[in-house]
């Protein structure tokens, strides 16, 4: 182990011979306090290690003769052992510098040092057990809440609600005729009582891709059509998965099950969140599809970084900037992550901003990793090996699954606009785009159509809403309001309500957004990827709706974009306690190889954040001893006695206890870090934080306020039974009316 700077080197050091003897004096005066003693070895190596640390450096100037021990004793020298024999003056000792040179690094030791480079563990570093138990267990606890909270009494409504008349009729279209059939007007009544007598063979006009109407046919053929419970598990289900997903991906990018079991927890009691895991809408699907999908992301991030590092180390040793640097193969996370939002974009065309925000941000980080390590031109390297594969990857795989999601559409003749080529050609007529086949020809067709329908939405509704009042929920949607309302009776007031509103968790979204600024200001000022992550959220899926504030369009929309706002919470509340470090207060590992874990640390090339671990070591903070090594003692502390000595007890110190006697709790000893606990494990991966009471408190008072109001709010995101005056009371904008 190489001694740190400025501190006495440990035992199996390499030292001057000369520098283990000591003076004759010096043993001489030993002999004289106890002529009986003989010092042990272990004492006299200590006392060589400080005479060999107090040495003075060549050309220094020479330090004063220290005092005698012992002042009444006599400072004459001592006469020699043989005094027959001369004894000429010692010539003064060197130090001794080592000339032996340091070993090549290994291919084991470069790749480590270019894993800590990108935020990566060293090779073999494996998660303590209990941190991993913890980031299962705390995102497992939280899911099963919200799937309570999601399935309970799911058939209530027992009625098709807002936009359900469109979207489980079609869903149910789908399993019977493989097409979206024309329904007859007010079949939502029989439809509810298993009367599907309404559906025509007819092709409808829908301006909605079918991978989500697929999912909600599921559930139909399930459990049924003729229930609540039958067209809304499929919403009830990934609902509850996104937020088990949600809190594994904080908990690995916090490295804090803590964090991630609060992220996970804070979408659980999100209303938005809520109303729409229980009603039969196609935004649930858009917004799990996108989030598996920056799942992959994020592991392709991990993945190619690895494998980048892996292949520079085990390249010939030469300058790290030759070339553009290794190629890494395929890239099957990114892969995932096309079919992933491949699927989004076929329940809903948003998802289609999400394959561009992603694509940009890969290329970015594989530009930088490259940057990291020492590749140059870096920028060429990131477009050609790291912009170009990921393209490839993504891009071509997600317009594929696309394609291949309307594989009912070109199957079945009579859906709509299927033979609008076909059509056109036996007529004579001049077909555009005649060189295309008549199948691609015609779905084109269609896919114009439905872009000119969305351009122009423009019929007024009771609750269409600005997206730029999105953020603080300020015109929610109302989806469910029965006419006539309940009796009297059943709530015991004058007048009874039952309403579904749309309406996100005010203390989240409220609090979510005094911390989005928080996080620009983190994410520009502190370059920390995790922040620059969130926000590509928030780009993907709610900054293209600001350029769509002139047609109809509802604050419902905003559930895509929801996971987000909970990470963002999470992550400005984790800073605020001391468990998020920002990349720049994270000191970079002292050795080679001692890369920190997933939450690691800052890149030193160029600056560029990598995963910023709380738990790094610092710089300068010195080795605990290894096992069987001695604790060197400071200055100024006195010898450990030699086994079997005895110790004599200093003034003022309690004795030793005798036989028999319980022993007294043992201080643990200097330099021997303690063993974190399991909650230390809860709270960091490592272990090593510890958040201040302060801290605690901030944590319980933002958690237990969205618990409470969601608890507050229950009965009017699951329609509920109230009197009208409860229900204004939890009405706390006009707006909300």
């Amino acid at each position: 182990m190489t001694p740190e700077p400025g501190t006495a080197p440990e035992p199996d050091t390499v030292r001057d011979p000369g520098a283990a003897q000591e003076p004759a004096a010096a043993r001489q005066g030993d002999a004289d306090r106890d002529p009986g003693a003989r010092p042990g070895a272990r004492t006299v190596l200590r006392r060589s290690l400080r005479e060999s640390a107090a040495a003075p450096e060549p050309g220094a100037p020479a330090a004063a003769p220290a005092a005698p021990e012992h002042p009444a004793a006599s400072t004459a020298p001592a006469a020699p052992e043989h005094p027959a024999a001369s004894t000429p003056p010692a010539a003064p000792e060197q130090p001794v510098v080592s000339t032996v040179p340091a070993a090549p690094a290994s291919a084991v030791d470069r790749e480590n040092e270019l894993r800590g480079r990108l935020g990566l563990r060293a090779l073999g570093a494996r998660l303590d057990p209990t941190a991993a138990l913890w980031g299962w267990l705390g995102p497992v606890l939280v899911t099963v809440l919200a799937g309570v909270m999601r399935l309970v009494d799911l058939n209530h409504p027992n009625r098709l609600i807002f936009d359900e008349t469109y979207y489980v009729k079609q869903a149910y279209s789908l399993l019977v005729l493989g097409y979206e059939g024309e329904w007859a007007e007010n079949a939502n009544p029989g439809f509810a009582r298993g009367d599907y007598s309404g559906l025509s063979t007819r092709a409808d006009y829908v301006v909605h891709p079918s991978v989500g109407k697929w999912m909600i046919a599921a559930g139909i053929k399930l459990f049924g059509a003729d229930n609540g419970a039958g067209w809304r598990v499929a919403a009830a289900v990934v609902g509850t998965l996104s937020v088990l997903l949600l809190a594994r991906m904080a908990t690995r990018l916090f490295g804090s099950a803590l964090l991630g079991t609060t992220a996970g927890l804070l979408l659980a009691v999100d209303g938005l969140h809520l109303t729409e895991s229980r009603t039969s809408l196609l935004d649930i699907f858009v917004m799990v599809w996108v989030l598996v999908g920056l799942w992959c992301v994020l592991r392709d991030r991990d993945w190619s970084r690895a494998r980048l590092a892996g292949r520079l180390a085990a390249q010939p040793a030469g300058p790290p900037g030759d070339g553009l640097g290794p190629r890494l193969g395929v890239r099957w996370w990114l892969v995932g992550a096309g079919v992933a939002l491949g699927l989004a974009c076929g329940v809903k065309w948003s998802g289609i901003y999400a394959v561009a925000v992603f694509g940009v941000m890969v290329f970015v980080w594989d530009t930088c990793a490259r940057r990291a390590v020492g590749v140059r031109p870096w920028l060429g390297a990131g477009v050609l090996r790291g912009g170009v594969p990921a393209f490839v990857a993504l891009v071509p795989v997600a317009a594929l699954t696309y394609l291949a999601t309307w594989f009912s559409w070109f199957t079945h003749p009579d859906s709509y606009r299927r033979q609008w080529a076909a059509e056109l050609r036996a007529s004579g007529a001049p077909v555009p785009r005649g060189w295309l086949p008549d199948a691609l020809n015609s779905w084109w067709e269609y896919h114009l159509a439905m872009w000119q329908f969305h351009n122009n939405l423009e019929s007024k509704h009771a609750y269409q809403s600005q997206p730029a009042g999105w953020l603080l929920q300020l015109r929610p949607t109302s989806m469910y309001w029965p006419d006539p309302a309940p009796p009297p009776a059943a709530c015991g007031g004058k007048r009874c309500v039952e309403a579904v509103l749309a309406l996100g968790n005010p203390i989240i979204w409220w609090l979510g957004a005094a911390a989005l600024l928080v996080l620009i200001y983190l994410a520009v000022r502190g370059r920390d990827w995790r922040a620059w992550l969130i926000l590509a959220g928030y780009g993907a899926m709610y900054v293209p709706w600001l350029g769509y504030a002139h047609r109809t369009i509802f604050t419902f929309y905003a559930v895509a974009f929801v996971p987000y706002v909970a990470l963002c919470l999470t992550f400005v509340l984790g800073w605020a306690m001391g468990i998020v470090r920002l990349p720049r207060e994270v000191p970079l590992p002292r050795r080679r190889g001692a890369a920190v874990g997933p939450d690691g640390a800052a890149a030193p090339e160029d600056g560029e954040p990598a995963v910023a671990s709380p738990q790094g070591a610092g710089a300068g903070e010195p080795d605990a001893p290894e096992a069987g090594e001695p604790h060197a003692p400071e200055a100024g502390e006195p010898d450990a006695p030699e086994a079997g000595e005895p110790h004599a007890p200093e003034a003022g110190e309690p004795d030793a206890p005798e036989a028999g006697e319980p022993d007294a709790p043992r201080a643990p000893e200097p330099g021997v870090t303690p063993a974190p606990s399991r909650l230390a494990r809860f709270v960091s991966d490592d272990g090593a934080l510890r958040p201040t009471p302060r801290a605690w408190l901030l944590w319980g008072v933002v958690v237990g306020l969205a618990v409470v109001a969601a608890v507050f709010f229950w009965p009017i995101w699951t329609g509920q039974t109230i009197s009208y005056d409860a229900w204004r009371l939890r009405t706390w904008l006009p707006s909300w009316i």
